[in-house]
């Protein structure tokens, strides 16, 4: 589960699997191309290649190569442990009804 969170920490990582969600089985030069038009994120083909290696470490990503070209596609399930040990209905507590958290010494709430 750590090396899930770690993907998940890095915002470009983050967009990188909001474009697979949007449009799945994408090569790296196409993700590359909407990352740069899209999102404007000017960043090396190679920086995004190790990004996407994280996450297929993590195992969000999954790759196939066809010919020459390697597609990558997002997955979902190791988020699924996660969903399940903290948005559970089970655990009695719902977003709607979970108390405000607490945000400064004052007792602010967020």
């Amino acid at each position: 589960m750590d090396d899930v969170f770690k993907a998940l920490a890095d915002p470009t990582r983050r967009t990188i699997l909001d474009e697979l969600r949007e449009r799945d089985d994408q090569t790296l030069f196409e993700l590359c191309g909407r990352l740069a038009t899209k999102h404007q994120l000017s960043i090396s083909r190679q920086a995004i290649s190790q990004h996407l290696e994280v996450l297929e470490s993590a195992g969000l990503v999954r790759s196939r190569r066809e010919g020459r070209y390697k597609f990558h596609t997002i997955d979902t399930a190791p988020l699924e442990p996660i969903a399940r040990r903290w948005l559970a209905s089970d655990a009695g507590i719902s977003s709607r009804t979970a108390p405000p958290r607490q945000t400064g010494q004052t007792g602010e709430t967020a």
